[in-house]
């Protein structure tokens, strides 16, 4: 769903008219839209929960996501679905977005649940996961990404805008995979709850970053990270 030419199987290429095939099927398979995809860490949550059903946002945390949802909603797009982690935390901030959106569809997915995606280089002293940890989260998160970042399908015609709420690991190793830079840099960034990371994706593959954890909507006292 990448690059047109992996998608046509060669060997029925037409060896009568040749090369003029080839270019009439990839003209088929090639994107024209472009996607426009925003990437939403949840907001605060109660750090002691000892399950994730226990883990729900804190007054704050509904604040934040309701400054999140009518920044968004300001935006005057016309979203074509808001796909969240099955976290806890992630689906109650996207019930709470999802209020400044009506009749846009919201879809849950274990994918973007919260993990260890790559060991960080450089490492870091605070955080230290099993090993263990990375192979089992670490495929899941790349599955993510490989799932949902991609060109438009050929057989889309307009622009798509896209919400997706999910965790800041999740949201800083797809953007380390979508821009090409080495993923295990992924801890070099930090992002607000509550924020907005925007990416677009052109027709022709190329990835521009267009806003990274933004907050500036939210009032000074309202920001935090944890």
């Amino acid at each position: 769903r990448r690059e047109p030419l992996a998608l046509i199987n060669l060997k029925k290429k037409n060896e009568e008219t040749g090369e003029e095939e080839l270019a009439s099927r990839l003209g088929h398979c090639k994107a024209k839209a472009t996607r426009h995809i925003f990437l939403i860490r949840h907001s605060q949550y109660n750090l002691d929960g000892r399950a994730d059903k226990d883990r729900t946002l804190t007054p704050l945390g509904r604040e934040q996501a309701e400054l999140t949802g009518h920044r968004l909603a300001s935006l005057g797009l016309k979203f074509d679905q808001i796909i969240h982690s099955s976290m806890t935390r992630a689906t109650e901030t996207t019930e709470i977005i999802s209020k400044h959106l009506p009749g846009v569809k919201k879809i849950s997915t274990d994918l973007l649940r919260e993990g260890a995606p790559i060991e960080p280089d450089p490492p870091v002293s605070h955080w230290k996961p099993e090993a263990v940890q990375y192979y089992e989260d670490g495929a899941r998160i790349e599955a993510a990404f490989r799932n949902f970042i991609h060109r438009a399908d050929a057989k889309q015609e307009e622009d798509s805008y896209e919400i997706f709420v999910c965790h800041a690991n999740v949201i800083r190793y797809i953007v380390c995979r979508a821009l090409q830079f080495p993923p295990e840099g992924w801890l070099r960034m930090s992002l607000n709850n509550g924020s907005i990371t925007h990416l677009v994706i052109r027709p022709n593959g190329r990835v521009a970053l267009r806003a990274l954890g933004d907050t500036g909507f939210m009032p000074p006292d309202k920001i935090t990270r944890t």
